[in-house]
Parts: C-alpha cells; structure tokens; sequence
C-alpha cells in the first residue's frame, strides 16, 4: 500500500479519549491531509465502516467495553478483510503481540510509543510493512500455536453472520434467543450453527466454544491485562 492521497480515512477505536486525542495528533504529524474518524466502542467502529466510504487503516484499542480479548479485532478482520487494523495497546507482552499478528493485525503499536514513533510505525504500515515494536523478537512456533494458526485460518471462513452466532454460542444463549436477537427464524439459527460446526471442524457447539476459548488466551488476560 502507498501513502494516502486524495484524503485517505483513518478509523481510530479506542472507549479513552484522551488516548483517541493523541493517536489523532500522531496521524496528523504522519499525514495531515488525512481524514480521522473516531469510534469509542467496536458496535460504534462497525456502524462507521459500514459507510459507503471506505476507510483506509484502523488503529484498534484491544481493551474495548463491548468486547472481551482479540473478539474486537476477529470482528474487524472478518466483517472487513481488506481493511488493515493496528493494535495500538498498553499491554506489550510478546505473546499478545504474536496473538494479534496471527489474527490478521497489520501490526503492534505501544501506547507508551512517542508521538514520533507512532506516525513512523503509521507511516510503515501504509507502506505495507507489518509493523511491531523493536523490542519484539517472536515466539518460537510450536505444535500449539500452529493449531491456534489453525482454528484462526477456519474463524477467518466465518460470514460475519455466522460469526455473531458464534459469538452469543460463546455467552451461553440458546437457539431461541439467538433468533430473538438477530430478529431470524430458529431454523435460520440451526442452519448457521452447522455450517459453523462444519467450518470450524467440530462435532458440537459444545466443543466449538471450547476451540475458539482457547484462541482467547483467557488466563494471560485476565493476568495480565485485566479483562
């Protein structure tokens, strides 16, 4: 990807705004003719990229109200392939910044980068580069994380219809009130929940929960980052 021209769009979606302020001013130190439009929740950011007009990166802040983990981040990745999406987060821990590139992240950007650091790693990513911090070396590739890479590969066949599913299969809810919130049959429902079992290579919803929880990395954020 080039530089923007002709006022290129860039998606911020972050619930602080004082942090929504400072990514602002470090997009516009990296490209002052872009056009910046701000989200506070990812319900928000998916009503703005469903504008005729399209956006061309998003910096996403992990720690949303209205999402839990890298559910932000699927939600994005899924509903807009081609939309590049950069984390931009206060948690730096290696493996959350190998969880979010296997995800389909264009990137990682610290919160506590400099506002010169920011515009560089914005700069970087519009040139097609995946951008992380200096400090990131990897981690080592084991039988594990080729079968997170896996079920992440399976997630990314998902429609975004199939997706909420999946996602209110994760909060518990039955066919019943899955239909009730996306105002759709129960037969609809049933016809999504095989074709997810059948994507995702599972038997049952059960275990389909089970799968993609694990993708969640549930232990290390709730030590680590709190949610």
């Amino acid at each position: 990807m080039t530089a923007p021209t002709d006022r290129a769009r860039f998606l911020i979606i972050d619930d602080h705004p004082l942090f929504r302020e400072a990514l602002h001013s470090a997009v516009q130190m990296a490209y002052p003719e872009v056009d910046t439009v701000e989200a506070r929740s990812i319900t928000e950011a998916v009503e703005l990229l469903a504008d005729a007009k399209p956006f061309d990166l998003a910096l996403l802040d992990l720690s949303m109200p209205d999402v839990h983990g890298f559910d932000g981040l699927l939600q994005l990745r899924t509903r807009y392939p081609r939309l590049p999406v950069v984390i931009v987060s206060g948690h730096e821990e290696p493996r959350i910044i190998s969880e979010a590139l296997s995800y389909g992240a264009a990137g990682f950007i610290p919160k506590s980068a400099r506002k010169s650091d920011l515009a560089n790693a914005i700069r970087s990513v519009m040139d097609g580069a995946i951008y992380v911090p200096e400090t990131y070396e990897g981690q080592p590739r084991d039988a594990d994380s080729s079968n997170r890479a896996d079920m992440v590969q399976r997630l990314s066949t998902l429609t975004p219809q199939q997706l909420r599913v999946l996602q209110m299969l994760r909060q518990g809810l039955l066919n019943k009130q899955i239909a009730y919130e996306l105002q759709v049959g129960e037969t609809t429902v049933k016809a999504h929940v095989s074709e997810i079992l059948r994507k995702l290579n599972v038997y049952s919803r059960t275990q389909a929960v089970i799968e993609v929880s694990k993708l969640d990395s549930a232990e290390l954020f709730r030590d680590q980052m709190g949610f």
